[in-house]
């Protein structure tokens, strides 16, 4: 079940600067607030909100950030109203792109979305065009330092993940979305830490750039997109060098 880890070479999974910090921690609060507002604000009942406190937890977000998104979930305190929305696009040289977002406001989001891929040489496109080239998996990564393989292999398929996949110093398990939850849990329960613990988009194939203009393209639309605080996540099929 080894093979090529997509997800290290699609998806940043480093941690982010300090400038970024605040940024991530106002998409996770959002994240927090829907899933609260959609299934109640006790984790244990709510896997949503599950998944979205774990991955505040691996940003290293505070407690306290923690607690007031749920407050303001539940409607204790003065909060927006946010939809989840997904948009499909292409950018340099077909890359394909899902871009999702929570927003309070689906008019500026589709705009600034629109911009973004008209401007770094892309275009948004409709719904179904590139999602047909993922897959919807829950993802735990987890650094490889003093793990076995066989062991890790061992714990997470005795978990119920599906898959198990370690390169560049790291694993990354996969789950059928709807069991990432329990996965979680078990292997947390077992001692492991994850960098990365949420659902999303894993590409079936990936696609390289040829053009180094091209690729400087799709390097500013990524980055200008994940700057975006309405945008949560930015997937592509592009494996970058």
């Amino acid at each position: 079940m080894s093979g090529h880890n997509k997800w290290s070479k699609v998806k940043n999974v480093k941690g982010k600067e300090d400038a970024k910090r605040a940024s991530a921690f106002t998409k996770i609060s959002r994240m927090i607030m829907v899933a609260v507002r959609e299934g109640g604000g006790d984790p244990d009942y709510n896997s949503s909100l599950k998944m979205a406190i774990e991955k505040a937890k691996a940003e290293n977000m505070p407690n306290d950030n923690i607690h007031r998104a749920i407050k303001k979930g539940l409607g204790d305190l003065d909060g927006q109203e946010f939809t989840n929305i997904v948009y499909e696009g292409y950018g340099p040289e077909g890359v394909a792109v899902i871009v999702s977002c929570l927003s309070d406001n689906k008019n500026r989001t589709a705009a600034n979305v629109r911009h973004y891929f008209d401007k770094y040489h892309g275009n948004l496109g409709t719904t179904g065009s590139v999602m047909f080239q993922f897959d919807f998996k829950g993802i735990l990564v987890t650094d490889d330092e003093g793990k076995d393989e066989d062991e890790v292999m061992m714990a997470a398929l005795e978990a119920g993940a599906e898959d198990v996949r370690h390169e560049d110093g790291s694993f990354m398990i996969l789950t059928d979305p709807t069991q990432f939850a329990a996965v979680n849990d078990a292997l947390v329960e077992a001692g492991y830490n994850f960098s990365v613990a949420q659902t999303g988009y894993l590409p079936k194939n990936t696609v390289t750039i040829q053009d180094p203009e091209n690729i400087k393209h799709m390097e500013t639309l990524i980055d200008i997109m994940e700057d975006d605080d309405d945008v949560q996540d930015v997937y592509t099929n592009w494996e970058q060098e």
